[in-house]
């Protein structure tokens, strides 16, 4: 086991909620919810980016798909965006308004479709990808 970061400041934001790994391995992504911000890691803990717009705020699950494309969802904004591979920029807004607190998202590559699962609902979320 490896531990990349320890925050000293204040143990209690939650730093480090949701995080997903790149294809090949060399990138670690992760949601840090209170501070509205998606981290791009290498594998020794070396921040390489920060993400951060409008469109999320406290920012719960991601996926990276088998392409390299980032998924995170917005849990207060309602959305799910798409990032590229490196975390640098937003490619789209894939949902929006629809969604209630979502909390977990997962590309289905067989039947292209998003799955978002969302908070304070029962209701898992299919969407299809054209």
């Amino acid at each position: 086991m490896i531990l990349l970061i320890t925050n000293y400041n204040d143990p209690t934001l939650f730093t480090v909620y949701k995080c997903a790994v790149s294809p090949s391995g060399d990138k670690i992504f992760i949601t840090n919810k209170s501070h509205h911000k998606v981290l791009t890691l290498a594998r020794d803990g070396t921040v390489l980016q920060t993400f951060k717009d409008p469109d999320l705020q406290h920012p719960r699950g991601i996926h990276v798909t088998a392409l390299g494309q980032v998924l995170v969802c917005g849990g207060s904004s309602h959305t799910i965006l798409q990032l590229d591979g490196e975390g640098k920029k937003k490619l789209a807004t894939l949902a929006t308004k629809r969604l209630k607190y979502p909390h977990s998202v997962f590309y289905n590559r067989s039947t292209a479709s998003i799955i978002v699962g969302q908070r304070f609902c029962t209701d898992i979320l299919v969407l299809r990808v054209k």
